[in-house]
């Protein structure tokens, strides 16, 4: 064990199983490194919870640190490696983590993080030392090679996504995205029974603290080759495609509008004829978009709806959303879904409502050390929200067309207003602020600080503002634009209402 990566090291000697800009392992390389570090922590205290955490860029290693932390029967938490110290820590406190990989980008802030929690050994690959963490290569040179036990127990990934109150809350890869079994060697019997196995080598563009792009290292199982980018870039991605022929990858909208940004001449210099399945997530594709993509890459789009905390709700291929366009698909066992009224009543087809969804088995929205939470999305046993109003046609379509929830989506990644909002009140020229929303080209929007300033008479600089929330906060989680306004339409209970704040940024038609 991992018998995959043995057998196959002996059925395909010279095929590269992972490879990224800097590095490829042949399938005998990926088992030695696979069991080297599953042994290794095997030896460490991995605490009651079996958990480890992965705070790095994307690149081989990342892949091994999350695959053989599986491996050796613990449950890995993939970190954003955008978040600061603190951020981390908080993370890695709430999730009993106890072993930390970084790499050279991430390592001090790893090392720190680590010191505000009960992370106790620090592992950092890359090119550079990082005091407090002990080097990869060293530390898989004094594990044993040997194939680690068969009859662990598979312990799901720990997810983390922020929540409206701005702290970020962890949700188990639901049983719809984890292959189970009761050992590590039926877990893997199981993931090598993956439909996505006939479509050909994988290619991983996005980062793989997101659940998609980290279903890259899950693959390998099935004993598909997977190539990884360091960082999506356009033309980039199409040189990949080509040279490793490439037939499966999981994208978001913002990747399709810069792919098709491309001159013309770029896009056709390139052979995709090895494409066969793009599964796309993350956040609503424009029609036109969507509809560019699959004239240029033919009909291999697949979009899968849903959330970390329940995995694909609705899905659809290229030919059904040819035939229904917009649409997200129609719901996936074991859910069924529903559009209600304000009253929890079901409207008619193809009339706007709450979108909701029951998940048959009763299972619903789980949260990490936050019960509470997972309540706030029911409104009955197994019956939730993702927070979407949609309509649902006839066949059982659903089209998307707006969110009651606060949450945004800029190029695939969620961004919760309340994190900015609670930096950006202590600046001293803000009186009041609500972050909203609003159109962008490329990354399907974008947060707009909306400013009660302290003195109407004496604004203080935008840029400054802005640049003040960034210096406390992951810059992704900060506002792009402010504007400055007099009223932010609070109610008597303090409340806003943020669908009527950012009417006036969106089109009419959307």
């Amino acid at each position: 064990m991992p018998a995959f990566a043995a057998e196959l090291a002996q059925q395909r000697p010279n095929e590269i199983a992972l490879s990224d800009p800097d590095s490829a392992l042949t399938w005998a390389q990926l088992n030695d490194a696979l069991c080297r570090a599953a042994n290794g922590l095997l030896t460490l205290d991995l605490g009651p919870e079996h958990r480890i955490a992965v705070f790095a860029e994307n690149a081989c290693e990342t892949a091994i640190g999350n695959l053989a932390g599986l491996l050796a029967g613990a449950s890995v938490v993939p970190v954003n490696f955008h978040l600061t110290a603190e951020e981390v820590a908080y993370i890695l406190d709430d999730s009993s983590a106890r072993v930390l990989f970084v790499d050279s980008a991430t390592g001090e802030r790893g090392v720190a993080a680590a010191a505000m929690s009960g992370v106790h050994t620090v592992i950092a690959w890359g090119d550079t030392t990082v005091d407090g963490a002990i080097p990869f290569a060293q530390w898989q040179a004094g594990n044993s090679a040997t194939e680690p036990p068969a009859d662990l127990t598979p312990r799901p990934n720990l997810l983390y996504t922020s929540g409206t109150t701005g702290r970020p809350k962890g949700t188990p890869l639901p049983p719809t995205m984890f292959a189970g079994g009761d050992t590590i060697a039926e877990h893997l019997a199981n993931l090598g029974q993956s439909p996505m196995k006939e479509f050909g080598n994988h290619l991983v563009v996005g980062p793989m603290y997101h659940t998609g792009p980290l279903s890259g290292a899950r693959i390998l199982a099935a004993g598909v080759p997977a190539t990884i980018l360091a960082r999506f870039d356009a033309e980039k991605t199409l040189a990949a495609i080509e040279k490793h022929r490439i037939g499966t990858s999981v994208m978001v909208p913002t990747h399709f509008v810069r792919l098709l940004a491309l001159p013309e001449e770029v896009r056709a210099r390139y052979d995709l004829s090895s494409l066969q399945r793009i599964s796309h997530t993350g956040a609503k594709c424009p029609v036109d978009v969507k509809r560019a993509m699959i004239d240029w890459w033919g009909p291999v789009l697949f979009e899968a709806y849903g959330a970390s905390e329940v995995g694909t709700t609705c899905a659809i291929d290229s030919e059904e959303w040819l035939a229904n366009p917009g649409s997200v698909g129609r719901a996936l066992e074991p859910f069924e879904a529903m559009v209600l009224d304000d009253d929890g009543e079901p409207v008619p087809p193809n009339t706007e409502g709450r979108l909701y969804f029951r998940d048959t088995t009763g299972r619903g929205v789980v949260y990490h050390n936050a019960p509470e939470k997972a309540a706030e999305a029911h409104i009955a046993p197994g019956v939730f929200t993702l927070g979407e109003i949609a309509y649902m046609n006839e066949e059982g379509y659903v089209f998307i067309t707006d969110r009651f929830s606060d949450m945004i989506l800029s190029g695939g990644v969620n961004i919760y207003p309340a994190e900015a909002e609670q930096v950006l009140i202590d600046h001293p020229g803000v009186l009041d602020v609500a972050c909203i929303g609003v159109p962008h080209a490329e990354m399907g929007e974008e947060l707009k600080a909306l400013v009660i300033p302290t003195d109407a008479s004496a604004l203080p600089d935008a840029a400054e503002v802005i640049n003040w929330c960034r210096d406390r906060l992951s810059h992704y989680k900060c506002p792009r634009s402010l504007d400055f306004v007099d009223d932010l339409g609070r109610n008597t209970m303090g409340k806003i209402n943020k669908r009527k704040l950012k009417a006036p940024y969106w089109p009419q038609d959307q």
